[in-house]
């Protein structure tokens, strides 16, 4: 941006206005105001402005600058972006932007346009929730104690059940190749390879905006109303388009980016009704993965608001195994993380719908530290009752240990391991200096590891084309047992749901964000020299899966019985040694 143009935003910026929209200014002196520091934690005001010479500085912190300074900073943005930031915020004009080729002109058209599309879209899903036929979809959102006015401020929606009502509505707007690359609309490939006829991707749902971290929306999350096969997943996704990369956001960040420089913190939940829940509860400073796997870019995201996180994912196994990954990248980073157990094995939504949202509050008040989860996770998964079960637990929790930054931090979670599992202090440090020696990590060894002739089976089946047999009974299978399936190793399952909710023409590959992911899926295509498994071949993996989960919630039960035991509590001993005998005999079912 013309340096002329930003000299002339400067001089007609009143950065006493600008900055009063995010600090509470009071006048002190003649020619200054103060307030608290956006930039670092503080109770005294030590953040000036200087209404003559229209600077400001903080004494605390030390940080300066004019009113572009304040904007970069603030909004994390580069320079040109906080000169536009600021002239709009004056109601200055902006210059008109040139481009380097005509193809970048071009692909900012096509950006421009697309964002127009998702608005139009949101409005029109807006009209529709509010039809007879949205009837269904506005009695599931009141069941889930959703308000009007909270269903507003999120910009709900519904997509009827028409294949074509949205795209009438559309078309006007752009041309057909712009809606197709929109990911709004699905499209089958026909017999000589070209694209068919466009049609609405969203049908008979509950629509969720995704914005980006402006505001804009991008994408959507789509609920399934009714169930069965022809509903299809439950939750749909928007695809990958220019605009949105699922890796890339974090839902509400919108809205909690400056609720989370004002308390400090970030919690991050799960799923987008979790998050509506918790904001909609006066938790303004709350973040969604939207149900999928944790990413180093939304880390790095996250990073530029704050570096203290509060975890609060799903009781089950999937969202623990997400929680694990969570913790590792952020650990990695440099956060501060703590994690939230709610009471009841409930999830935050139906936690706060339940029991309120004042004893949400007070649960994240009791968050805990990630070792004492940690080490509690270790015990639950692998009982030190043995050498065995004690070499197990450690190996559970050296990687994390050594994913720590501070090494005072590392000794202080490893001696605590060792107290509570019953181990040599020791030997934890020996074993910590080892895995450091041959550079053991969390993040690399989880993908490493060799997949199962069950899980390459059923990541077959899944990518194989949706309206084949080999992917309806795998999907016929997961909607049976959803459960076990959750109970998966936590990669394969990311990758599993990725493939039954990617769009029929997308290639299974491509369809997954982790390049890791990638690399397995491709692998099993190479490894197979074009074998495809048959039905029977699925129907024994889906076995596998099954009997491995009851395996799994077999040891849990086992090893929450000992504590019980432990800690005299002789009601809740024998309920769980009912459980487990009747857990017992479904396994024996199977044999």
């Amino acid at each position: 941006m013309a340096d002329n143009f930003a000299q002339t935003v400067k001089q007609q910026a009143d950065i006493v206005k600008i900055i009063g929209e995010y600090v509470r200014l009071k006048k002190a002196g003649a020619q200054n105001m103060q307030g608290l520091c956006p930039f670092h934690g503080e109770k005294s005001p030590s953040f000036s402005v200087h209404i003559g010479r229209q600077f400001f500085h903080c004494f605390g912190c030390g940080v300066s600058g004019d009113v572009f300074t304040f904007i970069q900073k603030i909004e994390n943005v580069s320079f040109p972006e906080a000169v536009k930031t600021v002239a709009l915020k004056c109601g200055i004009p902006l210059p008109k932007r040139e481009f380097s080729s005509p193809e970048e002109a071009a692909e900012s058209r096509r950006r421009g346009k697309l964002i127009e599309l998702h608005e139009a879209a949101t409005a029109w899903f807006q009209e529709q929730l509010k039809t007879p036929e949205g009837a269904l979809a506005r009695e599931y959102l009141h069941g889930r104690g959703l308000s009007d006015d909270g269903i507003a401020k999120f910009r709900i929606g519904y997509a009827p059940e028409s294949f074509h009502a949205l795209r009438e509505r559309l078309q006007s707007m752009a041309d057909v190749e712009t809606l197709r690359a929109s990911g709004l609309f699905s499209f089958k490939q026909q017999e000589d390879g070209s694209p068919g006829p466009i049609y609405s991707r969203f049908r008979k749902r509950v629509t969720f905006p995704i914005a980006s971290e402006s505001g804009k929306v991008i994408a959507f999350t789509a609920r399934a109303l009714e169930s069965g096969e022809k509903a299809g997943p439950k939750y749909m996704n928007s695809p990958e388009t220019p605009l949105y990369h699922k890796g890339n956001v974090l839902f509400n960040l919108d809205k909690a980016r400056q609720p989370i420089r004002d308390f400090g913190f970030a919690l991050l939940v799960e799923g987008q009704m979790d998050c509506i829940s918790a904001s909609l509860a006066g938790i303004s400073n709350v973040l969604a993965t939207s149900g999928t796997a944790f990413t180093e870019a939304q880390v790095r995201l996250l990073s530029r608001y704050t570096q203290r996180v509060l975890v609060n994912f799903d009781p089950d196994t999937a969202g623990a195994n997400a929680a694990e990954k969570s913790i590792a990248l952020l650990t990695e980073e440099g956060f501060e993380v703590k994690v939230v157990t709610l009471e009841g094995g409930l999830d935050p939504d139906r936690y706060i719908r339940e029991r309120g949202a004042k004893e949400y509050m007070a649960a994240l008040r009791g968050a805990r530290r990630i070792q004492d989860y940690l080490i509690e996770r270790a015990r639950q998964l692998h009982p030190a009752r043995t050498p065995q079960g004690k070499v197990d637990a450690l190996n559970y929790l050296l990687p994390f240990i050594r994913l720590i930054p501070s090494r005072i931090a590392r000794d202080e979670f490893a001696m605590d391991a060792a107290q509570k599992l019953g181990i040599d202090s020791a030997l934890v440090r020996e074993e910590l200096k080892e895995a450091a020696a041959k550079k053991r990590d969390f993040l690399s060894t989880a993908p490493s590891s060799p997949l199962t002739r069950a899980e390459q089976i059923l990541l077959q089946a899944f990518s194989a084309p949706q309206s084949g047999e080999n992917f309806q009974a795998a999907e016929r299978a997961y909607r049976k047992h959803e459960e076990d399936f959750a109970r998966m190793r936590s990669d394969v399952h990311d990758m599993v749901n990725c493939l039954r909710g990617r769009s029929p023409e997308a290639d299974p590959i491509q369809c997954l964000a982790d390049p890791e992911q990638r690399q397995m899926l491709a692998a099993i295509f190479v490894s197979v020299h074009g074998f495809e498994p048959s039905v029977e071949d699925i129907e024994q993996a889906v076995f596998t899966v099954r009997r491995a989960s009851l395996e799994q919630e077999l040891r849990q039960l086992r090893s929450a019985i000992h504590q019980a035991e432990r800690e005299g509590k002789v009601q809740e001993a024998v309920e769980l040694t009912r459980q487990t005998l009747q857990l017992t005999q479904r396994l024996r079912a199977l044999d």
